[in-house]
């Protein structure tokens, strides 16, 4: 998620852990910690491709981040007279507010490694776009009034309110998925496609309209769902993806890294003999956020290149396409 909500769950769960009389200080180290990981950003991993697969790797794991919980309560312990005071409590606070960071990454599409070193694909529930108001504004209104007002009966109510409006509304995300999932499914299967993968994901802001990508033979099928307007099968799109490249290149590091990094929701083109592979998982035909060049066409095969990221071209419209299709019904 974005880094302000990071802050603002950080923040609302370090200051639910201790009496009133602490909770500024939890707010703010709170958020503070909840924003923690998120510094793996400024790590070079050697090439674009290790930089995209690595974010939310070691940082992000729940292995290590509780051990970096214990050691940051342990010293502080030491100096600080408010975990002396309260030890268990600010021992909550602290694993709350770097854990939590993780786990609603999670619920986004990029990919979360929240086992790391123990491997395992990343894992994107994919219930979440990175940034949604409607989950961030009830914690940010908490935050504010726990460090305006932490010791009055208001603040406490915010807080709490702010935690409980945003935990309904991640069940809520969770629902609407699982409602698409269910149309996804039976729009398939009358198509006679079983057993396909599909990936599912909220669009921009909100989680009334989804996105469902669904890989097949020689490509993938994209579609749409509108949870107010649509009231029939989804209606899926065929875009081809060049296979046989894909599959002769798999030898390569960047190849096989972006493959295994996203489960296999890749598309493969080939540009003036560059083997170029875009991550469907975030954006929209033709316009994906993450594209890579990653091999050169050679004889014998396909040669490594050093990876490079594509310029991101998002259409200027698509916002307003998302505004629209939640309220019209394109189904087929």
């Amino acid at each position: 998620m974005d880094s302000l909500t990071q802050i603002a769950l950080g923040s609302s769960v370090a200051a639910a852990c201790v009496p009133a009389t602490h909770r500024r200080k939890a707010a703010i180290a709170g958020a503070l910690l909840g924003t923690l990981p998120d510094l793996d950003m400024l790590l070079d991993y050697g090439n674009p491709v290790a930089n995209f697969t690595m974010h939310r790797g070691f940082s992000h794991s729940l292995p290590m981040l509780t051990a970096t919980a214990l050691v940051i309560w342990a010293v502080l312990r030491l100096f600080w007279m408010p975990v002396t005071m309260l030890p268990l409590r600010w021992l909550a606070a602290i694993l709350m507010a770097l854990l939590t960071h993780p786990l609603l990454d999670a619920h986004t599409a990029y990919g979360t490694q929240l086992f790391w070193p123990f491997g395992g694909f990343p894992v994107f529930w994919s219930t979440l776009f990175i940034i949604d108001p409607l989950y961030t504004l009830p914690l940010l209104a908490g935050m504010l009034a726990v460090i305006i007002r932490p010791t009055s009966r208001t603040a406490s109510r915010c807080l709490i309110a702010g935690l409980t409006a945003s935990m309904i509304y991640l069940g809520w995300s969770w629902a609407a998925q699982s409602l698409v999932a269910g149309n996804a499914r039976q729009t398939l299967e009358a198509k006679g496609i079983h057993d396909a993968k599909i990936f599912i994901t909220p669009t921009p802001f909100n989680t009334l309209l989804w996105r469902i990508v669904v890989l097949s033979d020689g490509g993938h099928l994209e579609g749409y769902d509108s949870l107010v307007a649509d009231d029939g099968p989804i209606h899926f799109v065929f875009h081809a993806s060049d296979d046989a490249a894909l599959a002769a290149a798999a030898t390569i590091p960047a190849v096989a890294r972006l493959r295994w990094f996203s489960n296999g929701f890749v598309q493969a083109f080939v540009k003036n003999g560059i083997l170029h592979l875009a991550d469907i998982r975030m954006g929209g035909h033709p316009d994906y956020v993450f594209r890579h060049a990653v091999a050169h066409r050679s004889n014998p095969g396909w040669q490594e290149i050093p990876p490079r990221r594509m310029p991101i071209s998002l259409r200027p419209d698509f916002l307003a396409f998302v505004w629209d299709r939640i309220w019209t019904d394109r189904s087929d």
